[in-house]
């Protein structure tokens, strides 16, 4: 195709990755489907792109289909908590539109759609696509795309968050978090939880993590108080934002070790996200430049 076509591809692309990304819950995936997606964008004739926006995103969601169907199978063997990869947020690093869509809850929770609903959701709720435009990028029928987008609302309903604080609120109470974690203030750690918190550890079977969820709030803190013992020499933490939510950025020697990640409730924290496996790091940038 002509050179131009390159350029068409490029102005698509952090949108192609907002998609990719919310589909796979992977930025290391969503960047391998988007090298697909551009072979294939490549070597298609112009007869066959109407729409370059419908075009393309049509081969990165039926891509990202055929990934979870086989990631599916992965995840059956993965050890101990599986969780999405972590973004940055920030004006700098932010690689995906905010929304809603991109926090750490919302991508734990697409997790509980198949892969059809969770493309029909996203493309609906999330893209503003029509029943008429899903249908044609799922090869499906519109009364089919629309038992999947309602099957899928009300699991989504049943399961999301129904609390959010003010950011300067969250982001102050993640920095008293911090503090407490930096100096072993196990009092005032138990005091900003809630009384059921819930604590998801992922270290895909390469270091240290909890291999089920860490439930109420004498057993998270002792948890979080083991964590900063083993890690203290040479770990630095930094406040961040995570998926858009208030966080934390674990450093050793300059390279990300751990990102955490905070549900709020009022003043509370009720869910934290922790994330250890090095595989889901290796795009967050090094301690001087977070």
């Amino acid at each position: 195709m002509e050179s131009h076509d390159t350029n068409t591809f490029s102005e698509q692309r952090r949108y192609l990755l907002s998609v990719a990304y919310r589909m796979t819950g992977s930025m290391s995936d969503a960047e391998d489907l988007l090298q697909e997606a551009f072979l294939r964008w490549q070597q298609a004739s112009a007869q066959e792109i109407r729409s370059p926006r419908a075009f393309l995103t049509t081969i990165v969601v039926r891509l990202a289909l055929n990934h979870l169907d086989s990631a599916r199978v992965r995840r059956e063997q993965y050890i101990g908590e599986w969780l999405p990869e972590p973004v940055l947020t920030t004006t700098t690093h932010d690689p995906v539109e905010l929304a809603e869509s991109l926090t750490m809850a919302f991508l734990v929770l697409l997790e509980s759609l198949t892969p059809p609903e969770r493309a029909v959701f996203l493309l609906h709720e999330v893209f503003d696509f029509s029943h008429t435009e899903i249908a044609a990028i799922l090869d499906k029928s519109e009364p089919s795309c629309r038992q999947l987008l309602t099957r899928a609302k009300q699991a989504v309903r049943q399961r999301r968050p129904r609390f959010a604080p003010a950011p300067a609120a969250a982001a102050e109470l993640t920095e008293q978090f911090t503090t407490a974690m930096k100096t072993g203030n196990l009092g005032k750690l138990m005091s900003l939880m809630h009384e059921d918190i819930v604590i998801y550890s992922d270290g895909g079977g390469q270091t240290s993590a909890a291999l089920n969820p860490i439930a109420g709030k004498d057993r998270a803190s002792r948890f979080l108080a083991g964590i900063t013992r083993k890690n203290g020499d040479g770990i630095t933490r930094r406040f961040a934002e995570i998926n858009g939510q208030p966080g934390i950025l674990a450093f050793n020697n300059g390279k990300a070790r751990g990102a955490a990640i905070f549900d709020m409730d009022h003043d509370r924290i009720r869910t934290i996200y922790i994330v250890v496996n090095p595989d889901k790091l290796h795009h967050l940038p090094k301690e001087e430049q977070a």
